[in-house]
């Protein structure tokens, strides 16, 4: 065998599994026997033919050689066997490890089917759910339908209705220009009637300058009438505020024992007052105007109401007991009405 032959043979050997496996079969154990037993007959054989022999021991030996070869070659061939076998064990760990990892996905995705199934069985007792709701949706809608015909009944009611108040329409509108002719008549009379108002303003001016000037007259006066001149010109007030066909008057009550009299006096509206000629100083205004407050608390008790108005009429005060009257005046909320003011000198 030559040299390049070998070279394949053993190339062949690294790079051919399948070819290095079925060279190994070939040197099992009983090929090895056989050849033994091959070598004793030709050993028998040599005695006989010695010439033969010493050939044949070359040939053997050269054969030997070769296989001195052959198993260099197979010890190299089976060490590499056994890398590649140690390669196999670790790939086989490898494969192992993967497996037993497929082993936990697997139960991880039984694990998960069962979820599945849980939520699968909750999906279908929804999906009943939803059936029963939408047969009663159906019942539902049929009901509607039910309402939607009666609902086009009473459209068609509503629109015989319509012509009917289209008709009263036409109608109204007849009236209306009707109406509209009677207004201008009306505003022709209101025109009249506002050149009437304007006259009776007028007359009502000089009926008020002339009450005005009736009552200076009466201050100037301020003799023993002075208090049914006050209660005149209360009432002329009451009336400006809208309140027709009142009364003043004077008037007695009897509270706690105590009889009170009213200078002023009017039931409806509620009014009370005090009338006094002269004030002359502080401690004399302070006590018309507690005289006056007493009479408006019984009053308050007895009516159970509030009066409109509390008046205190003075015929003639000083100066500095119109000042103090005023500023009281003012502190209770009373109408206070001066007939004249003078500079007293002591």
């Amino acid at each position: 065998m030559s040299i390049e032959e070998k070279r394949r043979i053993l190339e062949t050997l690294e790079k051919d599994v399948e070819f290095r496996y079925a060279l190994m079969g070939l040197l099992g154990y009983k090929e090895l026997l056989d050849r033994f037993s091959r070598l004793e007959e030709g050993q028998k054989k040599l005695w006989e033919n010695q010439n033969r022999l010493w050939e044949e021991i070359r040939a053997l030996r050269e054969g030997q050689n070769k296989l001195w070869e052959e198993v260099r070659s197979l010890r190299e061939g089976q060490n590499k066997l056994w890398e590649n076998v140690n390669k196999l064990w670790e790939e086989v760990r490898a494969l192992r490890e993967g497996q037993n990892r497929l082993w936990e996905e697997v139960r991880r995705l039984w694990e998960e089917v069962k979820a599945l199934r849980e939520g699968q069985n909750k999906l279908w007792e929804e999906v009943r759910a939803l059936r029963e709701n939408q047969n009663r949706l159906w019942e539902e809608v049929r009901a509607l339908r039910e309402g939607q015909n009666k609902l086009w009944e009473n459209v068609n009611k509503l629109w015989e209705e319509v012509r009917g108040l289209r008709e009263e329409t036409r109608k109204l509108w007849e009236n209306q220009n009707k109406l509209w002719e009677e207004v201008r008549a009306l505003r022709e009379g209101q025109n009249k009637l506002w050149e009437e108002v304007r006259s009776l303003r007028i007359s009502h001016e000089r009926l008020e300058k002339y009450v005005h000037s009736g009552f200076r007259e009466l201050r100037r006066a301020l003799g023993s009438t002075f208090e049914d001149y006050t209660a005149a010109f209360v009432e002329v007030m009451l009336e400006d505020r809208g309140f027709k066909d009142v009364s003043v008057e004077r008037k007695v009550l009897v509270y706690g024992g105590e009889v009170l009299e009213i200078n002023l006096f009017c039931e409806k509206p509620l009014v009370v007052g005090e009338v006094t000629l002269k004030v002359e100083d502080v401690k004399g205004a302070e006590e018309e105007v507690m005289k006056l407050l007493k009479r408006v608390e019984v009053v308050r008790e007895v009516y159970k109401a509030e009066p409109l108005m509390k008046v205190l009429a003075v015929g003639r005060a000083s100066v500095e007991a119109s000042k103090v009257l005023r500023e009281l005046a003012e502190k209770y909320g009373i109408k206070l009405l001066i007939g004249s003011e003078i500079e007293w000198e002591y």
